[in-house]
């Protein structure tokens, strides 16, 4: 497990900067080529990577399909943050740098500015899953976003609405209304990738246009201390500011992940990267728009690593499975008699190796679904039946309302549980109470009546809400009866106020 020093100089990137191709192919003064006889042999049926020759046509066929992500919100940051400034080096007058340096410092993030809240922009990148728009990309990249807005490979630009995110494993997904279909790439099997393969970069960084590096898979089943459900594959392609949320490619072109994070001690590229495996995006990604959220199992059980020392005194054969050390009030756990003390070594059969494994297998079972765990208990093991739960609600849905006709109104609002974490995040103060604002989009009905993020609703018409998912019901509730307006009771900084939004009927 990666050291927690190093966890906290892991830049969440907004990553990549300005160009660089890897050119491979050339041998090197002083080493011989082995001979075909001396090569390993995988031992699954996927037949051995060739040695690219270049990228060039994997890069061309790929490209238009990755886009650039600029967003402008209210940061949270404090007003104490150091202050960085940045200019157009100058240069010889008629250089042919002079025009990109100009673009490229004019699309850079901006400085912050004094005062809590101040406005900031920012820029990362996605990549086009559909040919009627969907892209995926960070939910870092889109945190706090009142407005984003995607720009093409083309340069052509869209304002783009969030359907769904996934705080957990740092997915988001989007929406842009193109005008044709538009190019799009699909996900590869990151289960078949392996170390030592060659993978490929791609970005959008600060509307330059698609830029690539290449290298090959370093590492698997990182965990950089970034969330629960840590899998990354762990790459040495250079992966810089702006690139977070961009697509990771293997030799064939499909995407085995997306690039997410970097170990940097100075702040700059040191050729250690981190990309979500594409099987785990593909499966967030589909629910995202299924549903606007992902719904995970929850146990209720705070856990850490069994150690060598731990299973010598607990009198284990091996140091496996994950220890609990605290059992949550009122969870599954609690009612189905998991104890303090106890070692999970395996679900439905499936074993707890390491204990990072037992969140995900929790993750993925179906609450309301029995369960059978293995447990070791003074010296003895046991089985418990646990009916699972469902994970308290943390997503973000998009209050739209639509009816049977297909007819659509929409506010234009993200809407979130108020979680004692986003209470924390909004600064909401204990006693009040609703469904959080999370972002509001330009233009939008919403926008102009006035709504802000980390506003609270807690009444839509005369009836009090509490859910994201009431508020969506309410809202569809007016649009069937043809209302021209929605009236919601908005609490903004402690002051309550109605207001009238109006329903933009399609």
């Amino acid at each position: 497990m990666m050291n927690t020093n190093i966890s906290k100089r892991l830049r969440k990137s907004a990553i990549a900067s300005a160009l660089s191709l890897v050119v491979v192919g050339a041998q090197l003064p002083g080493l011989s080529v082995a001979s075909e006889a001396m090569l390993p042999t995988r031992t699954h049926a996927v037949s051995m990577q060739q040695h690219p020759g270049s990228f060039s046509e994997l890069i061309k066929r790929v490209k238009p399909a990755v886009v650039n992500i600029a967003t402008t919100g209210n940061s949270a940051m404090p007003n104490s943050m150091q202050q960085f400034e940045f200019s157009v080096p100058e240069l010889p007058e008629g250089s042919p740098f002079g025009e990109f340096f100009q673009h490229f410092f004019d699309n850079m993030p901006q400085s912050p500015q004094d005062g809590p809240g101040f406005e900031m922009k920012g820029a990362g990148s996605g990549f086009i899953i559909s040919a009627d728009g969907y892209i995926v990309t960070n939910h870092h990249v889109i945190d706090h976003a009142r407005d984003i807005e995607v720009v093409m490979d083309d340069g052509s630009r869209y304002q783009a609405g969030v359907e769904g995110v996934d705080a957990k494993t740092d997915l988001a997904l989007l929406k842009i209304e193109p005008e044709q279909p538009l190019p799009y790439v699909a996900f590869g099997d990151s289960d078949n990738a392996e170390i030592g393969d060659w993978v490929v970069a791609v970005g959008n960084q600060f509307g330059l246009g698609g830029s690539a590096t290449a290298g090959i898979i370093s590492a698997r089943g990182r965990d950089i201390q970034s969330g629960p459900f840590d899998d990354f594959l762990q790459i040495d392609a250079p992966i810089n500011r702006g690139n977070s949320g961009g697509p990771l490619f293997d030799t064939q072109g499909n995407v085995i992940g997306i690039n997410t994070a970097i170990y940097s001690p100075s702040g700059g590229n040191v050729g250690i990267g981190f990309a979500i495996p594409s099987n785990m995006a593909e499966e967030i990604v589909a629910e995202l728009k299924s549903n606007g959220t992902v719904a995970r199992g929850w146990l209720g059980v705070e856990i850490q690593p069994v150690t060598a020392e731990v299973a010598d005194s607990l009198g284990l054969e091996q140091a496996r499975g994950a220890l609990v050390a605290n059992v949550v009030a009122n969870s599954p756990a609690s009612r189905f008699g998991f104890k303090v003390g106890d070692v999970i070594l395996n679900l439905d059969g499936k074993p707890v190796e390491e204990f990072k494994d037992l969140p995900r297998l929790v993750a993925k079972a179906s609450a309301g679904k029995e369960s059978v765990f293995d447990v070791y208990r003074n010296g003895n093991k046991r089985q418990l039946e646990v009916v699972i739960g469902a994970m308290p609600d943390e997503g973000v849905k998009l209050a739209r309302a639509d009816d049977t006709k297909a007819q659509s109104s929409k506010l234009g609002l993200q809407l979130a549980s108020l979680t004692p974490e986003n209470r924390e995040r909004y600064q909401v103060g204990k006693d009040s109470n609703g469904v959080l604002v999370a972002g509001v989009e330009r233009n939008s009905p919403a926008s102009r009546a006035g709504i802000r993020p980390g506003s609270l609703i807690n009444m839509v018409g005369q009836k009090p809400v509490e859910t994201p998912d009431q508020v969506i019901e309410q809202v569809r509730n007016a649009a069937a009866q043809k209302q021209s307006a929605v009236l919601l009771r908005v609490e903004y900084r402690g002051q309550n106020r109605f207001v009238a939004v109006k329903l933009a009927i399609a």
